[in-house]
């Protein structure tokens, strides 16, 4: 079995699965709870499940880019169980999440998240015969994004409503969004992106993974008097 963990955002997920496919999954508003929310969380699914610990063969773990106090705790909590399990850690984008429910369109996929300052960030991805990552995660604005939008696209993720109601209107059908309720990140995709990689014998190094952060923590940042 394999053990999934995302605390990107606010929202936060967990799920367990058996060679990719999820047998009980866990997803909540954690809003900044992550600290004392993850570890009770993840003992309760296991006790639902009636396993123990030993029983993980791998870890996946969302490395963002989000928000730098969830992913600090997600990453941590993985790359301690991979430690004390001895077993293969696999770090998957959390753009690459939120865009793979919708792979099945053969649309280019673009998760959006509020980066702040006025700013998003985005990447872009699309499944053909592969699943494929065209345009990495970056900060950009809203007005920049819709200067490229040539075809038609799905947009999917924690997108802020302004961003939605500026995207909605470009003309000619080019814009597809699907409902919030449909964008919701589920840890099953972390899960089953997870096996994918770590079924091709690819795995991280829990010594070195590191979560993606788009801008430095504001905790390295230098004050300015």
């Amino acid at each position: 079995m394999e053990l999934a963990i995302d605390t990107s955002t606010n929202y936060a997920g967990i799920a367990i699965s058996h060679e990719g496919e999820t047998l009980i999954e866990l997803n909540w508003y954690s809003q900044r709870n992550h600290t004392v929310e993850l570890a009770p969380n993840i003992k309760n699914i296991m006790n639902q499940m009636k396993t123990e610990f030993k029983s993980l063969n791998a870890i996946f773990v969302a490395i963002g880019p989000g928000s730098f106090n969830g992913l600090r705790v997600g990453v941590s909590a993985a790359k301690g169980f991979a430690f004390a399990l001895n077993i293969p850690l696999i770090g998957i984008n959390t753009f690459e999440i939120e865009a793979y429910p919708f792979a099945f369109t053969g649309l280019p996929l673009c998760p959006v998240h509020n980066a702040g300052r006025g700013e998003i960030a985005t990447a872009l991805y699309q499944q053909d015969d592969e699943w494929h990552c065209l345009q990495k995660e970056h900060i950009t604005t809203t007005d920049k994004l819709c200067r490229t939008i040539k075809k038609r696209m799905v947009f999917c993720g924690e997108i802020p409503q302004p961003v939605i109601q500026q995207l909605q209107q470009i003309p000619g059908n080019r814009v597809i969004i699907p409902d919030a309720t449909a964008r919701m990140r589920h840890a099953s995709y972390l899960a089953t992106l997870g096996w994918q990689r770590f079924n091709k014998g690819i795995q991280d190094n829990p010594a070195s993974l590191q979560p993606i952060y788009l801008r430095k923590p504001p905790i390295t940042q230098r004050k300015t008097r």
